[in-house]
């Protein structure tokens, strides 16, 4: 019998520590981002009910969603029917309230109170069953040199929720923002760790890549040397754009200097389970006019598409309008192609060429088998 390498055992010990196996759990198709002085129990439901009121008032049909969208008639009546079902039922996947760029430098009691009230809301929405099935704060950044509020915000908000609802509600995430030093990622998890003791639930963590110092130490054993914790990366535009010193105007999500960002993360996470999460639009309808709301949903959608073309299957939605375009393009991308994926799966399993001659090779198949099972959870 041919001896085993010397080392092997170890490196493939390695290789299923950086690179689990298994099935991916469920990931939003969005993250909501509420300012932390403007949030309360009603929010999520007050976002669900502008959204259904603008697709009733500007998409009044299937043919005024298949013209703005771009849809085939079959597909936009399907789409229409579901879109209207989410908005009224689960209008926010996953919000995230914002104690970073969306709120602002506040007076530290200031910031104290609404972390308070904010506390206060998500208990009422946990005892009412309104609280999104993912939730939780971005905490200020290490990089603005005062990681004492960020970790402050962060206790007072962990142990209050837990305090005030019996235990952290199922679906908590905590966003660390601008992380300028790998160092900061060990800080952060160092407390984390402190705070999990207390609460006595483990806790992760996303990060946002917005600067493209990130970039440089992106890669496959990250999320091991941070014990497992990290479970996501964001992207976020308007920072990583402005850094690399692009003008205004090209500040957008499809820019190509964005999709090589987004392509390192890719790179890097590929096979760590750490999901991904794309950026936003940073524009609301000009007017309530119907023309000016469809502008604002044909551009969102576009930028939704580049994101799932390019493997991104979430990303920020910043205002009620967003949701209508976000949910629209969403189930549009995987309804035009899901019987098709369906029957090259099914080909391949009985061992024929698939529609059209195909032979798919089986990293190929693991994709379309993918692809069906995003479907099948993101659609409602």
């Amino acid at each position: 019998m041919p001896a085993v390498p010397e080392g092997f055992e170890e490196a493939y010990r390695l290789q299923r520590a950086r690179y689990p196996a298994g099935e991916p759990g469920w990931q939003p198709v969005h993250t909501v981002y509420m300012p932390a002085d403007r949030f309360s129990e009603h929010t999520v439901a007050e976002w669900g009910e502008r959204a259904l009121s603008l697709l009733k008032a500007h998409l009044h049909d299937p043919e005024e969603m298949a013209e703005v969208f771009g849809l085939p008639g079959g597909l936009a009546a399907v789409v229409h029917d579901k879109v209207l079902r989410k908005l009224a039922t689960e209008p926010v996947e996953d919000v995230r309230i914002d104690f970073e760029d969306g709120y602002g430098t506040r007076p530290g009691p200031v910031e104290d109170e609404h972390v308070r009230l904010a506390v206060a809301a998500v208990a009422a929405m946990r005892d009412a069953g309104t609280l999104p099935r993912r939730w939780g704060l971005r905490v200020k950044s290490f990089a603005d040199g005062d990681p004492e509020r960020s970790v402050r915000t962060l206790e007072r908000f962990v142990t209050g929720v837990s305090e005030r609802a019996g235990g952290l509600p199922d679906g908590f995430t905590v966003t660390f923002p601008k992380v300028l030093m790998e160092a900061y990622l060990g800080q952060f998890v160092e407390v984390l760790a402190r705070l999990e003791r207390e609460v006595g639930v483990p806790l992760r963590f996303e990060m946002q890549v917005e600067a493209p110092q990130t970039l440089a130490f992106l890669r496959g054993d990250l999320n091991a040397s941070l014990g497992g914790r990290l479970a996501a990366a964001h992207f976020g535009v308007f920072d990583h754009t402005a850094a690399i010193g692009l003008p205004p105007h090209e500040q957008r999500l499809d820019h190509p200097a964005c999709d090589h960002a987004r392509h390192v993360m890719q790179v890097a996470f590929a096979g760590t389970g750490v999901e991904l999460s794309d950026g936003s639009l940073a524009a609301v309808p000009a007017s309530e006019r119907t023309v000016d709301v469809h502008e604002l949903w044909r551009r969102h959608a576009e930028l939704v598409r580049h994101s799932l073309a390019h493997g991104y299957h979430q990303g920020w939605d910043m205002h009620p309008s967003h949701l209508v375009s976000r949910f629209a393009t969403v189930y549009a991308f995987h309804l035009a192609r899901y019987d098709a994926y369906r029957e090259r799966v099914r080909a391949w399993e009985e061992r024929r060429a698939g529609e059209g001659g195909a032979l798919d090779e089986p990293a190929t198949i693991r994709a379309l088998a993918e692809a069906l099972r995003r479907a099948d959870a993101a659609l409602p």
